[in-house]
């Protein structure tokens, strides 16, 4: 089984991921949780935020869960996952795959930025943010969309949702 995890930056991604993820360790499965930040630091965060260096990392991750997936090795992927390309491609070559798009507003990812993206973006003092300068092309087809603007401390009904693909 495969959950691919879509959304912003801010959007609740990891945390959820590290939630579902939890909770099928709990089970005693063969899972891993892959998320996209951490994948650029495995490959010495060489690659930049440009749209090629994205894809690039689509790439890697999209071949990863496969590569996973094939060995019967559950996957929790958390990524922003901007490229419909990969996408499509996760959905004919990957067995058992699901996709979650977690849907916030960007008003509310800018009020939950920690990392100061958007913010930073928005005064020109940072480029290649999706969702700024960088167009978010919004994930068609997802098994599930979760609107998840509401400020949320208990995830258990998302995880719940996610877990009943």
């Amino acid at each position: 089984m495969v959950i691919w995890i879509i959304g912003l930056s801010s959007s609740g991604k990891s945390k959820i991921a590290g939630l579902v993820y939890k909770k099928l360790k709990k089970k005693k499965t063969n899972t891993v949780w892959l998320d996209g930040d951490k994948v650029r630091k495995i490959y010495n965060d060489k690659l930049g935020h440009t749209l090629k260096d994205r894809e690039k990392n689509a790439e890697r991750i999209s071949r990863l869960t496969k590569y996973f997936s094939d060995q019967n090795i559950n996957v929790i992927a958390s990524v922003l996952s901007n490229f419909p390309k990969w996408q499509n491609w996760n959905k004919k070559n990957i067995k058992n795959y699901k996709q979650v798009y977690l849907k916030v507003s960007l008003e509310n990812l800018i009020l939950r930025d920690k990392k100061n993206l958007y913010k930073k973006a928005l005064k020109k003092k940072r480029k290649n943010v999706v969702g700024i300068d960088l167009k978010f092309h919004e994930p068609l087809n997802s098994d599930l969309i979760i609107d998840n603007n509401k400020k949320t401390k208990n995830f258990n009904k998302i995880v719940k949702k996610i877990l009943n693909l």
